[in-house]
């Protein structure tokens, strides 16, 4: 057999011409496919729609259930900062578990909290480690602090976010709209 220009050979010699064509590809086919755009459409409307419902421009945090912060009128929006949560017995920064009140409700003094302080410490070393000495480090951390919650707790909690190198505390409340009339 002689040397041949390579390409298609599979039933390349058969001697029926409609076979010969639908085996090498010479069939009909159309060449313009349809493609209906309408469920694309309302797929992308249906997602946009979703995502703009669930964007919030105002930074607003989620609450965990049975917090119920104090209400203010002189409000600003957000920062970007460590968000310590006190509810019940529990203290939380950005969601992890940093500590417990009981102690301090019991024994009715001032205390400094350990998890706390090296929690929000390794905050602010992770930060300067990202920012390097470029930037000078804020030093903010915002208390979300149900309204139950003793004032000697958010005292010591106060107290261990200052030891901590965060002596900037923003407390989370809600706002209260101001009447125009007024």
């Amino acid at each position: 057999m002689p040397v041949q220009k390579p390409g298609r050979r599979l039933f390349h010699f058969i001697p029926l011409d409609f076979v010969r064509r639908k085996v090498s590809g010479g069939g009909n086919r159309a060449v313009v496919a349809s493609l209906s755009l309408t469920s694309m459409i309302d797929f992308l409307v249906v997602t946009v729609v979703f995502l703009l419902m669930s964007f919030s421009a105002s930074g607003d945090l989620p609450r965990p259930k049975g917090v119920t912060v104090p209400k203010a009128e002189n409000t600003l929006d957000m920062l970007e900062a460590p968000v310590v949560s006190i509810n019940g017995s529990q203290i939380l920064v950005d969601g992890l578990s940093a500590g417990n009140t009981r102690a301090i409700e019991e024994s009715d003094r001032l205390q400094k909290i350990e998890e706390l302080f090296n929690l929000l410490k390794n905050k602010r070393e992770m930060w300067a480690r990202i920012h390097g000495n470029d930037k000078p480090f804020p030093g903010v951390v915002v208390l979300q602090v149900d309204q139950e919650v003793k004032a000697i707790v958010v005292k010591s909690v106060f107290q261990t976010s200052a030891y901590a190198g965060f002596p900037n505390i923003s407390f989370m409340v809600d706002s209260i709209t101001k009447a125009s009339g007024k």
